[in-house]
């Protein structure tokens, strides 16, 4: 005659086949899995000047300059004569960085183009320039970018999408640019993109952004970045000036 499964059996048939669908589930989202947040990790690249730019200064007066328009204001990529004076329309007279002819304070590595370290000069203050009015030469500047984002450091390696939008030099010493941008992904069937905003603190050791939504697999998202300034390697040569940021992003739905 057949017999019955007892209930130990059906119980343990039951145990090993949720522990079977658990270790599934934890292969697919180890991060679900372990009940953390998910952590997404990019790596931005903000180019300005040289051949292959991927950002530019539109407004404000170093965003004249770098397109040319100021009056006497030289091309970006010519560099003057060391000690001959550039002319422009306020009076002021911004440095430039030596390589490429980019005027300091322009984008997201701020004083950094002084040559001088972490920008500084030589009473260890920022190296803030200064207008008629008090405020630094870039302060109300808005940059528009087309940066590319990568999954490792590397410029010429493989490429997740490219982060679009601005950010604005929104304090009158230069220290800070409010960002607004999406990162947009490529591949994925839903068009899967990212939206960031807050205050980047050039210099800082980390800033933070607000993650607010996004599309696709990311639509409801919450959360945080963590943006970190590095150093480009350089094994990818750029006639611009790069400058690299880490993006952590701890997300939530």
């Amino acid at each position: 005659m057949f017999k019955e499964p007892s209930t130990a059996s059906i119980l343990l048939a039951l145990l090993i086949s949720l522990a079977h669908a658990a270790e599934i589930c934890a292969a697919v989202d180890p991060v679900a899995a372990a009940g953390e947040e998910p952590i997404l990790e990019l790596y931005m690249h903000d180019i300005l000047g040289g051949s292959n730019p991927t950002a530019r200064p539109i407004t404000g007066l170093l965003g004249n300059i770098y397109s040319g328009q100021v009056p006497f204001a030289r091309p970006i990529g010519f560099v003057p004569p060391q000690g001959v004076a550039i002319p422009n329309a306020n009076g002021a007279i911004p440095s430039v960085n030596g390589i490429n002819g980019i005027p300091l304070g322009t984008g997201l590595a701020g004083t950094t183009f002084a040559g001088t370290p972490n920008g500084q000069n030589l009473n260890g203050n920022p190296a803030t320039q200064l207008g008629p009015d008090g405020l630094g030469l870039g302060f109300g500047t808005i940059t528009v970018i087309d940066d590319i984002l990568t999954s490792t450091p590397e410029l010429g390696s493989q490429s997740v999408g490219k982060a679009q939008g601005v950010y604005v030099a929104s304090s009158g010493d230069g220290s800070t640019q409010m960002m607004a941008f999406t990162a947009m992904f490529e591949g994925g069937e839903y068009g899967d993109s990212l939206n960031f905003y807050g205050i980047y603190k050039i210099g800082s050791t980390v800033s933070r952004l607000s993650v607010t939504g996004g599309t696709g697999k990311f639509k409801n998202a919450r959360g945080f970045a963590e943006v970190r300034s590095l150093i480009p390697s350089g094994q990818h040569f750029i006639d611009g000036a790069e400058t690299l940021l880490r993006f952590t992003v701890h997300l939530s739905y």
